[in-house]
C-alpha cells in the first residue's frame, strides 16, 4: 500500500524527511515531533509551521496511521533498492554461479564475467534454499540434542535442588535425635549424681547427729565428774568409785570415713567413650553418621 505514494507524501514539511514520529496539530497538519518542537522553542508561540494556526495542546498526539505508514514505505523501499545493481541501475536477474552473487545482464556481459555461469534468480533462490535447507538439518538436530541436554540438565539441577533440601530435612531430624539421646544421657547422668549425693549427704547427716550424741553423752559426764571433784572430801571419796566407771565409758572413736565424697571419677571419666558406646548399643546407624557424631561428641563434650 505505501509504494501508491510518492517520497513526497512521507516528508515532514519541516525537514523534508521521512516523518521521525510524526504528530498531527489541530490543523490536521503532521510535523515530525522534534520539528515542531524546535519550531516553536525558535518562534516562542505555539503556532503551526505549516499554516501557522494556534494550537492549544502543549503535547500534540502521535499521528499512528502516518507512522506506519512511513515505516512501510521506507521497508519498501529498502526492498526495491537492494533489487538493483549499483553499478548499473539494471534490475538483478541473474546469478553468477562462479561468483555466488546476484548480477544484472550488463554485469552478464561486462569483462568481469567472461565464461562465468549464470542462472535465472527464481532458479538460484530455490537452488540455494534447498542446499540451505540440508545444511540446516544437522544443525537443527544439533539444537535439538542441545534443548533435550538442557532440559535434562536442568531437570538435574531442580532434583540436586530437592535432593539437597530433603536431605537437610533428614540431617536435622537425625541430630534432633542425636540431640533427645544427649539430653536423656546428660539427665540420667545428673540424676545418678544427684542420687549419690542424696545418699552420701544422708549418710554424712547420720553420722553427725550421731557424733552430736556422743559429744553431749561426753559433755555429761566431763561435767559431772568436774562437779564429783568439787565436792567435799568425804563425799568425793564416797562417790569416786561411781566417778571412775563413769570416766571409763567408751566411746566409739570417730574415725575417717571411706568413700564419703562423690566418686567423681565414675560421673566423668571417658564420658563421651561411654556414651559413644552405649550410642552404638541403642541406636543403628551408617559408619559415616557414627564418624560424624563421634566428631561432633568430641567437640561438644570436651
Amino acid at each position: 500500500m505505501a509504494s501508491a505514494f510518492s517520497e513526497e507524501d512521507f516528508s515532514c514539511p519541516v525537514c523534508c524527511e521521512i516523518f521521525k514520529d510524526p504528530v498531527v496539530l489541530h490543523c490536521s497538519h503532521s510535523v515530525c515531533k522534534v520539528c515542531f518542537q524546535q519550531f516553536w522553542e525558535k518562534k516562542g508561540s505555539r503556532e503551526c509551521p505549516v499554516c501557522r494556526r494556534k494550537s492549544s495542546l502543549d503535547s500534540p498526539p502521535l499521528n499512528l496511521a502516518l507512522k506506519n505508514l512511513c515505516e512501510a514505505f521506507l521497508q519498501d523501499r529498502s526492498q526495491r533498492s537492494s533489487s538493483i545493481c549499483r553499478l548499473h541501475s539494471e534490475k538483478l536477474k541473474l546469478f553468477c554461479l562462479d561468483d555466488q552473487q546476484p548480477v544484472c545482464v550488463v554485469c552478464r556481459d561486462s569483462r568481469k564475467h567472461t565464461n562465468h555461469k549464470f542462472c535465472p534468480i527464481d532458479e538460484a533462490v530455490t537452488d540455494c534454499k534447498e542446499k540451505l535447507e540440508t545444511a540446516l538439518k544437522p544443525l537443527q538436530e544439533k539444537m535439538k540434542i542441545l534443548e533435550d541436554c538442557k532440559l535434562n540438565w536442568s531437570q538435574t539441577a531442580e532434583h540436586i535442588k530437592i535432593q539437597a533440601e530433603h536431605t537437610e530435612h533428614q540431617i536435622k531430624k537425625e541430630f534432633e535425635k542425636l540431640h533427645q539421646f544427649l539430653r536423656d544421657e546428660e539427665a540420667a547422668r545428673i540424676r545418678a549424681l544427684r542420687e549419690e549425693e542424696e545418699q552420701k549427704s544422708q549418710m554424712m547427716k547420720e553420722k553427725i547427729e550421731k557424733l552430736n550424741r556422743d559429744m553431749s553423752s561426753l559433755s555429761d559426764t566431763i561435767r559431772a565428774t568436774e562437779a564429783e571433784m568439787r565436792a567435799e572430801d568425804v563425799s568425793f571419796l564416797q562417790n569416786y568409785k561411781t566417778t571412775v566407771e563413769r570416766t571409763l565409758c567408751t566411746l566409739q572413736h570417730s574415725e575417717e570415713i571411706s568413700g564419703a565424697l562423690i566418686h567423681v571419677a565414675k560421673h566423668l571419666a571417658n564420658l563421651k567413650f561411654r556414651v559413644w558406646e552405649k550410642m552404638q548399643d541403642t541406636v543403628q546407624y551408617s559408619k559415616t553418621f557414627f564418624a560424624m557424631v563421634f566428631v561432633y561428641l568430641l567437640i561438644n563434650l570436651m
